[in-house]
């Protein structure tokens, strides 16, 4: 066996691998973590999402792998130093993505700043909340980019196209690159203080760990909304929860969780929170993302075991 695939890929981009490579396809593997390295003989290049981990002893069983092809952007599951080591190269989807993320978020700001689409229950039952729903627009207001990436950078476009207005923190982008243009760059007090949506677009390093908890939390704008689609862990979910229950917050939306898969016990501290948003790790995944990430690392995949 030459590629193995632990978790799920546009079948097209499969259908290409088998075509050349002897490629096995093994979608629910990431659920059963511990079979994996007893699979690695022969395997040089292994592709995965974020759910597979990627450890040092995994990587002690792979004494063939070239190559790990990553399903998305996000690393924090792939020992980098590890690979680097063993001289593994990790290819991530760079863009292939980028704007499933990024109308996730504008989706996301529009629904919350409106709070009109949980009205459902309460319709069922022969009420008719007029007031409750009628919410806020957006235009006019101001989001807020904690990162500014690729994704943050198209999700400030499509933010600017409906009239808000947006500022960011990178400590990374040099205050005069070209990008900023129509951004306000700023530090990340300002950003939380100015905004009336926070979004998070930084990976999960020990720097960002919870960087979004009691603290920062309480330094954003009374009523204003936090969407966190970058990765888990990034936010103090338990902080997070306070906020919104206390009214400081006026709502979030979380599409990545401190435990993945989010259990039921997880989810607990969840319940009676109004306003919140819970998708499961799905917003750089569309039909045609899909198809974009599996098409590149596929194509990248086959590249490197033809010249290895």
């Amino acid at each position: 066996m030459t590629v193995l695939i632990t978790e799920f890929m546009d079948e097209g981009a499969v259908a290409a691998l088998k075509s050349s490579v002897e490629t096995q396809y093994l979608p629910d593997l990431a659920d059963r973590q511990g079979d994996i390295p007893a699979m690695m003989a022969g395997i040089k290049a292994l592709i995965v999402r974020n759910r597979t981990q990627v450890t040092p002893e995994l990587l002690a069983a792979s004494s063939d792998l070239k190559t790990v092809g990553r399903l998305g952007v996000g690393l924090d599951n792939i020992n980098l130093p590890a690979c680097s080591e063993k001289g593994v190269e990790v290819i991530p989807a760079t863009g292939a993505n980028t704007i499933s993320v990024a109308e996730y978020v504008v989706t996301n700001a529009l629904i919350l700043m409106r709070d009109a689409y949980q009205a459902k229950l309460s319709m069922l039952k022969g009420g008719w909340p007029r007031m409750a729903c009628s919410g806020r627009e957006v235009g006019g207001k101001t989001l807020g980019l904690i990162g500014f990436g690729g994704i943050a950078r198209e999700t400030a476009r499509l933010a600017r196209g409906l009239g808000m207005d947006v500022c960011a923190t990178d400590p990374l982008l040099p205050a005069d690159d070209p990008a900023w243009e129509g951004v306000e760059c700023l530090d990340l007090e300002k950003v939380l203080a100015k905004a009336d949506i926070v979004s998070l677009h930084v990976p999960l390093l020990d720097t960002t760990r919870h960087m979004i908890n009691a603290t920062s939390l309480g330094q954003m704008k009374q009523g204003s909304v936090l969407i966190n689609a970058a990765r888990g862990g990034v936010v103090d979910e338990a902080a997070l929860v306070e906020a919104i229950k206390a009214g400081r917050l006026a709502g979030a939306a979380l599409d990545c969780f401190e435990t993945e898969p989010l259990t039921e016990e997880a989810a607990e501290k969840f319940r009676g929170c109004e306003n919140l948003i819970l998708t499961p790790h799905i917003a750089g995944v569309t039909e045609e993302s899909n198809v974009r990430v599996s098409t590149m690392i596929a194509d990248l995949v086959l590249d490197r075991l033809d010249k290895s």
